[in-house]
């Protein structure tokens, strides 16, 4: 029931909008003039503050210049389409045009995007870079239109390590028998499991109280977690152990897809790449304030001495595990290998 009432909230404020939600306007790009464009709508659960917003902006603004306003891209922040399950969901059925997602929610729809969700498949943020700017990552963002969706880039959420409240975590043994919050994802909870904690799947929302009662022993995130979500207010130890790196992802419907020319699609995904290039500045520049004001201002510790090698050993088996159970992550591992 949860599913029809997102679908019928988003259809209902299409109605409503002046502008309206999904595709509204000229039929196809072809067709759309200034005076009559083709609206695209985007909508996203993230704060009108957050990096991520702020590069889908410029997202939105490049593409109305670029095309001369024949396109525009109307954008609903702050969850008022619904959470992040529910805009893929109207993104699905045609509801709204784009929205964005932690690459691994897209699972449901294609395999291979498990693959974000591992532990240690990136050997740090340039290889990081280096791969997901690829012309063979792009290439596969852009095969998946018999699934329901192509994706136009994607935005950096940085590398998630392990803090708690007073215990660095150097090696896998360090985290037994600690409750440690992850996100409601098959992939967390596996890692997990294999590095010898105990997974405790919860929101975002709810770590900050759990952490303060006990519910949980720690957590993982970046480091921008510790100032914007105060977290650095009850765990003092952040070990940076970078086990993973989640990115967030644009996705556009590939119904609306095939209605934009060949030109058009060009222009989107220049303006898409263009949006991504300004992020990673934004994001460097927020990982440092946050590092500055957890350990000037919380007393956070931030421990350096981590043995990455140990963690990459255990959850080793993991990824065999999911290449077995998931062609598609073996495939996408593939292309990410395969890149120079």
């Amino acid at each position: 029931m949860k599913k029809y009432a997102s679908l019928f909230l988003a259809a209902l404020l299409s109605v409503l909008c002046l502008s309206g939600c999904g595709q509204k306007g000229a039929a196809g790009s072809e067709q759309a003039t200034k005076e009559n464009p083709m609206i695209l709508t985007l909508a996203h659960g993230l704060s009108e503050s957050h990096t991520v917003h702020i590069a889908m902006m410029e997202f939105a603004q490049q593409v109305e210049e670029q095309t001369e306003g024949r396109i525009k891209v109307k954008i609903f922040p702050n969850g008022q389409l619904g959470s992040e399950n529910e805009n893929m969901e109207q993104l699905m059925a045609g509801v709204v045009a784009m929205t964005k997602v932690s690459a691994p929610g897209l699972a449901t729809y294609n395999e291979s995007y498990h693959t974000f969700g591992l532990p240690y498949i990136f050997d740090g943020t340039e290889d990081f870079y280096h791969i997901m700017d690829s012309r063979q990552m792009e290439d596969f963002f852009l095969s998946s239109e018999d699934d329901g969706f192509v994706t136009l880039t994607y935005y950096t959420s940085g590398a998630r390590s392990f803090y708690t409240k007073n215990k660095a975590i150097r090696t896998p043994a360090d985290l037994k028998g600690l409750k440690i919050r992850v996100q409601d994802m098959k992939s967390q909870t596996d890692m997990l499991n294999a590095l010898g904690g105990i997974p405790v799947a919860m929101s975002y929302g709810d770590v900050y109280t759990s952490l303060q009662t006990g519910i949980i022993d720690g957590t993982e995130n970046n480091e921008t977690a510790l100032t914007t979500g105060k977290h650095g207010e009850v765990c003092k130890v952040f070990s940076t152990d970078q086990h993973a790196m989640i990115p967030d992802v644009m996705v556009m419907s590939a119904k609306i897809w095939e209605t934009i020319s060949p030109q058009d699609q060009q222009i989107i995904l220049d303006a898409a790449h263009a949006s991504t290039d300004s992020h990673k500045i934004a994001w460097d520049a927020a990982i440092e304030e946050a590092v500055t004001e957890a350990s000037g201002q919380m007393n956070v510790e931030f421990v350096d001495d981590v043995d990455k090698e140990a963690f990459r050993e255990a959850t080793s088996g993991m990824i065999e595990e999911y290449c077995e159970e998931y062609p598609g992550v073996q495939k996408l591992l593939d292309i990410i290998n395969s890149v120079e």
